[in-house]
Protein backbone atom coordinates (compact mmCIF):
# COMPACT_ATOMS: atom_id res chain seq x y z
CA UNK A 1 0.00 0.00 0.00
CA UNK A 2 2.86 2.53 1.17
CA UNK A 3 4.37 1.89 -2.49
CA UNK A 4 1.11 2.63 -4.38
CA UNK A 5 0.17 6.06 -2.63
CA UNK A 6 4.03 7.03 -3.47
CA UNK A 7 3.73 6.28 -6.95
CA UNK A 8 0.48 8.01 -7.31
CA UNK A 9 1.38 11.00 -4.61
CA UNK A 10 5.19 11.42 -7.30
CA UNK A 11 3.31 11.78 -9.81
CA UNK A 12 0.51 13.63 -8.84
CA UNK A 13 3.20 16.18 -8.09
CA UNK A 14 4.20 15.97 -11.38
CA UNK A 15 0.86 16.55 -13.13
CA UNK A 16 0.20 19.76 -10.63
CA UNK A 17 3.71 21.37 -11.34
CA UNK A 18 2.80 21.12 -15.01
CA UNK A 19 -0.91 22.07 -14.54
CA UNK A 20 0.82 25.44 -12.69
CA UNK A 21 3.49 25.95 -15.98
CA UNK A 22 0.71 25.81 -18.89
CA UNK A 23 -1.41 28.51 -16.99
CA UNK A 24 1.80 30.42 -16.41
CA UNK A 25 2.24 30.10 -20.22
CA UNK A 26 -1.78 30.96 -20.75
CA UNK A 27 -2.90 27.63 -21.69
CA UNK A 28 -5.64 27.58 -18.90
CA UNK A 29 -8.84 29.00 -18.90
CA UNK A 30 -10.05 32.53 -17.64
CA UNK A 31 -13.85 33.95 -17.81
CA UNK A 32 -13.19 35.90 -20.73
CA UNK A 33 -11.64 32.99 -22.67
CA UNK A 34 -14.24 29.97 -22.94
CA UNK A 35 -11.96 28.14 -25.64
CA UNK A 36 -9.40 28.09 -23.18
CA UNK A 37 -8.48 24.57 -21.27
CA UNK A 38 -10.09 24.21 -17.93
CA UNK A 39 -6.50 22.64 -16.21
CA UNK A 40 -7.63 21.13 -13.00
CA UNK A 41 -10.55 19.14 -14.61
CA UNK A 42 -8.69 18.15 -17.32
CA UNK A 43 -6.53 16.41 -14.85
CA UNK A 44 -8.87 14.99 -12.81
CA UNK A 45 -10.09 13.26 -16.52
CA UNK A 46 -7.02 12.29 -17.69
CA UNK A 47 -6.21 10.83 -14.27
CA UNK A 48 -9.65 8.82 -14.08
CA UNK A 49 -9.09 7.61 -17.81
CA UNK A 50 -5.86 6.77 -17.84
CA UNK A 51 -6.07 4.55 -14.52
CA UNK A 52 -8.96 3.26 -14.75
CA UNK A 53 -8.45 0.45 -17.60
CA UNK A 54 -4.68 -0.87 -16.14
CA UNK A 55 -6.49 -1.03 -12.49
CA UNK A 56 -9.67 -2.78 -13.26
CA UNK A 57 -7.10 -5.11 -15.93
CA UNK A 58 -5.09 -5.61 -12.33
CA UNK A 59 -8.10 -6.49 -10.20
CA UNK A 60 -9.60 -8.78 -12.64
CA UNK A 61 -5.59 -10.06 -13.91
CA UNK A 62 -6.13 -13.84 -12.31
CA UNK A 63 -9.85 -14.36 -13.56
CA UNK A 64 -8.42 -13.05 -17.36
CA UNK A 65 -5.51 -15.32 -16.77
CA UNK A 66 -7.25 -18.49 -16.03
CA UNK A 67 -9.84 -18.06 -19.14
CA UNK A 68 -7.70 -16.99 -21.61
CA UNK A 69 -5.32 -19.33 -21.05
CA UNK A 70 -7.23 -22.51 -19.79
CA UNK A 71 -5.33 -22.21 -16.54
CA UNK A 72 -5.75 -25.49 -14.56
CA UNK A 73 -5.55 -24.96 -10.79
CA UNK A 74 -4.13 -27.66 -8.79
CA UNK A 75 -5.98 -27.91 -5.69
CA UNK A 76 -4.96 -31.49 -5.49
CA UNK A 77 -2.21 -32.71 -6.34
CA UNK A 78 -2.51 -35.83 -8.24
CA UNK A 79 0.71 -36.96 -9.29
CA UNK A 80 4.05 -36.87 -8.02
CA UNK A 81 5.25 -34.00 -10.27
CA UNK A 82 2.41 -31.86 -9.29
CA UNK A 83 2.72 -32.27 -5.92
CA UNK A 84 6.77 -31.38 -5.94
CA UNK A 85 5.35 -28.29 -8.38
CA UNK A 86 3.20 -27.25 -5.64
CA UNK A 87 5.72 -27.69 -2.69
CA UNK A 88 8.04 -26.00 -4.46
CA UNK A 89 5.93 -22.52 -4.91
CA UNK A 90 5.16 -23.50 -1.13
CA UNK A 91 8.95 -23.24 -0.19
CA UNK A 92 9.67 -21.00 -2.37
CA UNK A 93 7.05 -17.74 -1.86
CA UNK A 94 8.09 -18.63 2.04
CA UNK A 95 11.60 -17.74 1.56
CA UNK A 96 10.65 -14.31 -0.60
CA UNK A 97 8.35 -13.38 2.17
CA UNK A 98 4.64 -13.72 0.28
CA UNK A 99 1.59 -15.14 0.27
CA UNK A 100 0.89 -18.68 -0.90
CA UNK A 101 0.06 -18.16 -4.89
CA UNK A 102 -2.30 -20.47 -6.91
CA UNK A 103 -0.60 -22.57 -8.99
CA UNK A 104 -1.39 -23.56 -12.23
CA UNK A 105 -0.65 -25.53 -15.27
CA UNK A 106 -2.02 -24.69 -19.01
CA UNK A 107 -1.62 -26.49 -22.31
CA UNK A 108 1.06 -25.09 -24.35
CA UNK A 109 3.73 -26.82 -26.50
CA UNK A 110 6.57 -24.83 -25.92
CA UNK A 111 7.95 -23.97 -22.66
CA UNK A 112 6.50 -21.12 -21.16
CA UNK A 113 5.41 -19.49 -17.22
CA UNK A 114 3.61 -16.62 -16.17
CA UNK A 115 2.71 -14.76 -12.83
CA UNK A 116 -0.08 -12.52 -12.23
CA UNK A 117 -2.21 -11.20 -9.45
CA UNK A 118 -3.57 -7.80 -8.34
CA UNK A 119 -1.13 -8.18 -4.98
CA UNK A 120 1.88 -10.26 -3.59
CA UNK A 121 -0.78 -12.04 -1.59
CA UNK A 122 -3.01 -13.23 -3.93
CA UNK A 123 -0.80 -14.18 -6.93
CA UNK A 124 -1.19 -16.66 -9.51
CA UNK A 125 1.81 -18.88 -10.72
CA UNK A 126 1.53 -20.98 -14.01
CA UNK A 127 3.45 -23.07 -15.86
CA UNK A 128 3.01 -24.97 -19.45
CA UNK A 129 3.01 -28.69 -19.94
CA UNK A 130 5.87 -27.81 -22.81
CA UNK A 131 7.90 -26.42 -19.90
CA UNK A 132 7.59 -29.57 -17.87
CA UNK A 133 8.25 -31.40 -20.70
CA UNK A 134 11.17 -30.06 -22.00
CA UNK A 135 12.97 -28.61 -19.17
CA UNK A 136 14.84 -30.32 -16.16
CA UNK A 137 13.31 -29.94 -12.60
CA UNK A 138 16.61 -27.66 -11.89
CA UNK A 139 15.90 -25.40 -15.06
CA UNK A 140 11.89 -25.71 -13.64
CA UNK A 141 12.75 -24.49 -10.22
CA UNK A 142 14.44 -21.85 -11.46
CA UNK A 143 11.55 -20.60 -13.59
CA UNK A 144 9.72 -20.89 -11.31
CA UNK A 145 11.47 -18.75 -9.02
CA UNK A 146 11.88 -16.18 -11.35
CA UNK A 147 7.83 -15.72 -11.27
CA UNK A 148 7.79 -16.13 -7.42
CA UNK A 149 10.09 -13.04 -7.91
CA UNK A 150 7.97 -10.92 -10.56
CA UNK A 151 5.32 -11.32 -7.51
CA UNK A 152 7.65 -10.94 -4.23
CA UNK A 153 8.79 -7.24 -6.42
CA UNK A 154 5.61 -6.32 -7.02
CA UNK A 155 5.67 -5.47 -10.86
CA UNK A 156 2.24 -6.95 -11.39
CA UNK A 157 1.44 -3.37 -9.42
CA UNK A 158 4.29 -0.95 -9.95
CA UNK A 159 3.21 -2.05 -14.40
CA UNK A 160 -0.48 -1.27 -14.14
CA UNK A 161 0.21 1.68 -11.63
CA UNK A 162 3.33 3.23 -14.61
CA UNK A 163 1.04 2.14 -17.17
CA UNK A 164 -1.89 4.36 -15.95
CA UNK A 165 0.32 7.26 -14.85
CA UNK A 166 1.59 7.24 -18.52
CA UNK A 167 -1.84 7.00 -20.26
CA UNK A 168 -2.75 10.16 -18.01
CA UNK A 169 -0.15 11.95 -19.89
CA UNK A 170 -0.99 10.81 -22.77
CA UNK A 171 -4.76 12.20 -22.24
CA UNK A 172 -3.35 15.51 -20.61
CA UNK A 173 -0.67 16.41 -23.30
CA UNK A 174 -2.76 15.60 -26.06
CA UNK A 175 -5.21 17.97 -24.75
CA UNK A 176 -2.88 20.57 -24.24
CA UNK A 177 -1.24 20.22 -27.73
CA UNK A 178 -4.30 20.09 -29.17
CA UNK A 179 -5.29 23.74 -27.83
CA UNK A 180 -2.12 24.88 -28.36
CA UNK A 181 -2.55 24.76 -32.15
CA UNK A 182 -5.64 25.37 -31.94
CA UNK A 183 -5.21 28.97 -30.25
CA UNK A 184 -1.81 30.08 -31.00
CA UNK A 185 -1.24 28.67 -34.31
CA UNK A 186 -4.57 28.35 -36.33
CA UNK A 187 -5.68 31.63 -34.42
CA UNK A 188 -8.87 30.23 -33.52
CA UNK A 189 -10.90 32.38 -31.03
CA UNK A 190 -14.50 31.40 -30.68
CA UNK A 191 -13.84 28.40 -28.85
CA UNK A 192 -12.96 24.72 -29.67
CA UNK A 193 -12.02 24.54 -33.48
CA UNK A 194 -12.23 21.20 -35.61
CA UNK A 195 -8.10 21.68 -35.14
CA UNK A 196 -8.18 21.24 -31.77
CA UNK A 197 -10.11 17.86 -31.95
CA UNK A 198 -7.86 16.42 -34.66
CA UNK A 199 -4.74 17.50 -33.51
CA UNK A 200 -5.28 15.95 -29.64
CA UNK A 201 -6.44 12.57 -31.57
CA UNK A 202 -3.40 12.57 -33.89
CA UNK A 203 -1.22 13.72 -30.42
CA UNK A 204 -2.96 11.10 -28.31
CA UNK A 205 -1.65 8.35 -31.12
CA UNK A 206 1.85 9.53 -31.48
CA UNK A 207 2.18 10.24 -27.41
CA UNK A 208 0.54 6.19 -26.76
CA UNK A 209 3.45 5.06 -28.89
CA UNK A 210 6.61 6.73 -26.41
CA UNK A 211 4.43 5.95 -23.61
CA UNK A 212 4.69 1.75 -25.04
CA UNK A 213 7.83 2.20 -25.11
CA UNK A 214 8.53 3.48 -21.50
CA UNK A 215 6.81 0.78 -20.71
CA UNK A 216 8.50 -1.36 -22.38
CA UNK A 217 11.53 -0.29 -21.60
CA UNK A 218 10.61 -0.68 -17.83
CA UNK A 219 9.49 -4.31 -18.17
CA UNK A 220 12.63 -5.30 -19.87
CA UNK A 221 14.56 -3.95 -16.88
CA UNK A 222 12.36 -5.73 -14.60
CA UNK A 223 13.35 -8.82 -16.08
CA UNK A 224 16.62 -8.47 -15.03
CA UNK A 225 15.87 -8.19 -11.68
CA UNK A 226 13.35 -11.19 -11.91
CA UNK A 227 16.36 -13.16 -13.56
CA UNK A 228 18.43 -12.19 -10.21
CA UNK A 229 15.53 -13.31 -7.88
CA UNK A 230 15.40 -16.64 -9.85
CA UNK A 231 18.80 -17.33 -9.17
CA UNK A 232 18.48 -16.44 -5.15
CA UNK A 233 15.76 -18.54 -5.00
CA UNK A 234 17.21 -21.80 -7.16
CA UNK A 235 20.88 -21.39 -7.97
CA UNK A 236 22.48 -18.95 -10.91
CA UNK A 237 23.29 -22.52 -12.93
CA UNK A 238 19.54 -23.52 -13.02
CA UNK A 239 18.83 -20.30 -14.16
CA UNK A 240 20.96 -19.47 -16.67
CA UNK A 241 20.23 -23.19 -17.93
CA UNK A 242 16.42 -22.09 -17.93
CA UNK A 243 17.45 -19.06 -20.11
CA UNK A 244 19.80 -21.83 -22.60
CA UNK A 245 16.63 -23.93 -22.93
CA UNK A 246 14.57 -21.18 -23.54
CA UNK A 247 17.21 -20.22 -26.59
CA UNK A 248 17.05 -24.11 -28.18
CA UNK A 249 13.57 -23.34 -29.01
CA UNK A 250 13.55 -22.77 -32.50
CA UNK A 251 10.16 -21.42 -32.54
CA UNK A 252 8.99 -19.88 -29.34
CA UNK A 253 4.88 -19.36 -28.60
CA UNK A 254 4.49 -16.29 -27.16
CA UNK A 255 1.54 -15.67 -24.42
CA UNK A 256 -1.36 -13.11 -25.32
CA UNK A 257 0.02 -9.62 -25.36
CA UNK A 258 -0.56 -7.28 -22.70
CA UNK A 259 0.02 -8.34 -18.87
CA UNK A 260 0.63 -11.98 -19.43
CA UNK A 261 3.11 -11.32 -21.96
CA UNK A 262 4.94 -9.22 -20.23
CA UNK A 263 4.88 -11.41 -17.02
CA UNK A 264 6.05 -14.34 -19.12
CA UNK A 265 9.40 -15.90 -18.89
CA UNK A 266 10.29 -15.29 -22.36
CA UNK A 267 9.14 -13.43 -25.50
CA UNK A 268 10.30 -13.28 -29.21
CA UNK A 269 13.03 -12.02 -30.03
CA UNK A 270 12.65 -8.22 -31.85
CA UNK A 271 15.15 -6.51 -33.50
CA UNK A 272 15.89 -2.74 -35.05
CA UNK A 273 13.04 -0.66 -34.00
CA UNK A 274 10.87 -3.08 -32.78
CA UNK A 275 13.18 -4.11 -30.31
CA UNK A 276 11.70 -0.73 -28.38
CA UNK A 277 8.33 -2.44 -28.31
CA UNK A 278 9.81 -6.19 -26.80
CA UNK A 279 8.54 -6.71 -23.47
CA UNK A 280 11.55 -9.01 -22.81
CA UNK A 281 15.32 -8.22 -23.47
CA UNK A 282 17.79 -10.85 -25.75
CA UNK A 283 18.07 -13.90 -23.91
CA UNK A 284 21.65 -14.26 -24.25
CA UNK A 285 21.88 -10.63 -22.62
CA UNK A 286 19.90 -11.97 -19.82
CA UNK A 287 22.32 -14.52 -19.94
CA UNK A 288 25.51 -12.25 -19.75
CA UNK A 289 23.95 -10.48 -17.28
CA UNK A 290 23.46 -13.66 -14.98
CA UNK A 291 27.32 -15.11 -15.75
CA UNK A 292 28.43 -11.37 -14.92
CA UNK A 293 27.27 -11.59 -11.22
CA UNK A 294 28.68 -14.43 -10.99
CA UNK A 295 32.48 -13.66 -12.01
Amino acid sequence: MLRILLFLGTNLAILVVLSLVFSLFGLGQTPADPGGLQLGPLLVMAAVVGFTGSLISLGLSKWMAKRSMGVRIIEQPGTAFERWLVELVRQQSKRAGIGMPDVGIFDQSAPNAFATGWNRNHALVAVSTGLLEQMSQNEVEAVVGHEISHVANGDMVTMALMQGVVNTFVVFLSRVIGSFVDRVILKNESGRGLGYFLVSMVAEICLSVLATMIVMWFSRYREFRADAGGARLSSRENMIGALRALQRVHEPQDLPAGELAAFGISGKIADGFKAAFASHPPLERRIAALEQARG
